[in-house]
């Protein structure tokens, strides 16, 4: 994408947010990676594609020899009673927005979290994957967003939203206006309000799962939202433009169980 479109693009969304070019503010540091993406040496293709993950580093060993990694086709799932998480988000203003040079990441503080199985989870971060990582019955959606929460313990609680073509999504012109073309971070004052991004029905898919990066981290509970939420085939080709296919390919489910819970 050159800099005049990504310009373009960024004033159009702005405004359609009702936000102005004074609020961004861009960072001259690097930005960090999003949770599991310390190792910067790996990508989503070639020599240190997926199916060499487990070799680049020895943290990296349950890539390839994990027993419960994500993602997975969900198709499999089984209609249960389940708990699910029960959100208690915090809306805020500002935030910072990165270019992971895997993913377009926010990474928030103070935006509240989940509480599961009697345990809480703060919500750290969010992030974006082209196309969709998890699939239902081999179909895999054009984009998917990972709402990533964490405890006091290092598990994480992650809330996965699969996204349709459709009407345009006006929750991710912020992000997308204020995304570097490339590696990098910007300081943004925008509402951000996780439960907007949420469908409004509540049956979800439930299993126990990994990070979806290395080290592949088999640390996550996920719940991955069963009702699609829409973007515009323009929200999904200006990510799609900077990052083509940062999905990781489909895990075996072994021995587990995949859950689907109703509203």
């Amino acid at each position: 994408m050159t800099a005049s479109i990504r310009a373009c693009l960024a004033m159009s969304a702005l405004a359609m947010a009702g936000l102005t070019a004074a609020f961004v503010e861009p960072l001259a540091e690097p930005a960090p990676q999003h949770a599991g993406n310390e190792d910067g040496g790996w990508t989503y293709s070639g020599e240190r594609g997926p199916q060499t993950w487990g070799d680049l580093a020895p943290e990296n060993v349950l890539c390839a020899s994990g027993a419960q990694q994500s993602p997975i086709d969900l198709a499999a799932a089984l209609e249960a009673r389940a708990p699910t998480p029960e959100p208690h988000w915090q809306p805020l203003t500002g935030g910072r927005v990165m270019n992971t040079g895997h993913t377009i990441a926010v990474e928030v503080t103070g935006g509240g979290g989940v509480r599961l199985n009697g345990k809480d989870y703060a919500l750290q971060q969010f992030h974006f994957h082209h196309p969709s990582e998890h699939a239902v019955g081999g179909i895999r959606f054009p984009l998917e967003a990972h709402f990533v929460h964490a405890a006091d313990d290092g598990d994480l609680a992650v809330i996965g939203v699969l996204f349709e073509e459709g009407a345009a999504n006006p929750f991710l012109d912020p992000v997308w206006a204020t995304a570097p073309g490339r590696a990098g971070q910007a300081a943004v004052a925008f509402k951000i309000d996780v439960g907007a991004f949420m469908p409004t029905q509540g049956a979800a898919y439930r299993y126990e799962g990994s990070l979806t990066t290395p080290p592949c981290s088999e640390t996550v509970s996920w719940t991955v939202m069963a009702a699609p939420v829409t973007a515009s085939k323009g929200q999904i080709s200006a990510f799609g433009t900077l990052f083509p296919d940062n999905a990781r390919p489909l895990q075996p489910l072994n021995r587990r169980f995949v859950l689907r819970t109703s509203e």
